[in-house]
């Protein structure tokens, strides 16, 4: 028996190879499919099964790519309704890979054809379940995206009961391997490991600790943030199929000179700079967003642009297929090309943005210039500086609407890559007087300025 797990950082998403005598399946696969192709060409295998835990939303499987190259067969839990073949598998349905067997249990919750995997090693011993969305490390899968077709509660009420009766009722030893781990959108608060096992989870858990449907419902369902605008499309391409990843890259990936890069400006296009925001800040293009591959560069691309704009893109040399294919990861493939020869090439005027220190900021907040803190509503309860306002990145540019656009603000997040976004989100909607903190709050606490935390403000 042969589990790797092929963990993709920038989506915080697990896959998963599982090989017995020269046969393997795979689960839960990202868009590109080499890195299977390579691990089992490397392994002397044969792919025969992709594993599907569920239509996923935040990113576009590689199932149907990996299938065509492959001919291994598709499989989904019930209620999987598709606009190609795949297999559906029934409630308990055993399929055998070599000297393993893999059990399908129908867990619907997250979403209705949500189904774990559970591994039987060579002995028929239970040694693990590959639970999809359905059960994090610390968490469980988000019950609100269907859209308003089955409402938040109602999933949550059938996760209590899939959790209870599929999930808990494995052996304590049983390893627990998920589909998402820490920064995942698809969980609230995903612990720090990418997997554990169904004793440590009952133990640790919070929803697996819920002593009643009402409670869990409750908690599961409290405090949930949007998601990110992308994740209904991404479902829908999931579910209804797409163009090959190889072709999509081939017609994204195209050099643009500089006049062409121009026009396509002239003509709508959005101009997205992948560069680091330390690069972005010396000098870009005016009216680009800086949102760069360093960071959840995919995630934050979904959460803010419209999977439908058409998009230029300026990055640095060497990285323009990195940055197509992994827009294309979460279905964004309307890119138009890239401005060859990076920014250097760009002859027009350039714009800049202020950045200063940590320790420069109490004399700019004493003349009565205003912090904005672009972190999660979370990151701000642990602790924030005092008088500041809390706008969130995911929530812009609405949350922004009542400021004016002329008057001077300090912004930063957690480390100074959201902040970089949200200034170019905000220069770019005619804001004049933005000032970037580098090294975001953590810096901010080092450097002595004054913290208000949550449990001070309720103490007093």
């Amino acid at each position: 028996m042969y589990i790797e797990q092929l963990y993709t950082n920038c989506l915080a998403e697990a896959a998963y190879y599982i090989e017995s005598d020269g046969i393997a399946a795979v689960i839960d696969p990202i868009r590109e499919t080499e890195p299977y192709l390579e691990l089992a060409r490397k392994r002397g295998a044969r792919i025969n099964f992709i594993f599907e835990t569920h239509f996923h939303a935040d990113f576009v499987s590689g199932h149907i790519d990996l299938a065509k190259k492959t001919g291994a067969k598709i499989i989904y839990g019930p209620m999987a309704e598709t606009k190609y073949e795949v297999h559906n598998a029934f409630d308990g349905e055993i399929f055998s890979l070599g000297k393993l067997k893999i059990k399908a249990l129908h867990t619907p919750g997250h979403t209705p054809e949500s189904t774990c995997f559970l591994l039987f090693d060579e002995t028929g011993k239970e040694h693990a379940v590959f639970t999809g969305d359905t059960l994090f490390v610390g968490d469980v899968g988000r019950p609100d995206l269907l859209d308003g077709k089955i409402s938040r509660e109602d999933l949550a009420s059938m996760l209590y009961d899939s959790l209870n009766t599929k999930i808990k009722t494995l052996g304590d030893d049983v390893i627990v391997y998920p589909a998402h781990g820490p920064g995942s959108a698809c969980g609230k608060n995903i612990g720090k490991e990418t997997f554990s096992t169904i004793g440590d989870q009952k133990k640790f858990n919070y929803a697996l600790k819920a002593t009643s449907r009402q409670q869990f419902v409750s908690e599961v369902t409290e405090g949930i943030q949007p998601p990110p605008r992308y994740f209904f499309e991404d479902a829908r391409i999931n579910k209804d199929g797409y163009d090959s990843i190889d072709e999509v890259v081939k017609k994204n990936n195209r050099a643009l000179r500089a006049d062409q890069f121009a026009e396509a400006i002239q003509n709508g296009a959005l101009i997205l700079d992948t560069r680091n925001a330390d690069d972005f800040e010396k000098g870009f293009v005016p009216g680009s967003i800086n949102i760069g591959l360093n960071g959840s560069y995919a995630v934050w691309v979904g959460t803010l642009i419209n999977i439908n704009q058409p998009m230029v893109l300026i990055t640095d040399e060497g990285k323009e297929h990195e940055s197509v294919l992994r827009l294309a990861r979460v279905g964004y493939e309307n890119v138009l090309g890239y401005l060859q020869g990076g920014v250097k090439s760009w002859k027009n005027s350039l714009d800049t943005i202020r950045s200063i220190q940590p320790e420069q900021m109490k004399a700019e907040i004493s003349k009565g210039i205003e912090v904005i803190d672009v972190r999660k509503p979370s990151e701000w309860k642990i602790g924030h500086v005092k008088n500041a306002s809390l706008l969130p990145l995911a929530d812009m540019p609405k949350n922004y609407s009542h400021l004016a656009k002329s008057k001077p603000y300090l912004v930063h997040c957690g480390g100074g890559y959201r902040s970089m976004v949200a200034i170019s989100l905000m220069k770019k909607d005619g804001f004049t007087n933005l000032t970037n903190i580098y090294g975001g709050f953590n810096s901010m606490q080092d450097a002595g300025l004054e913290i208000v935390r949550e449990e001070e403000v309720v103490a007093s």
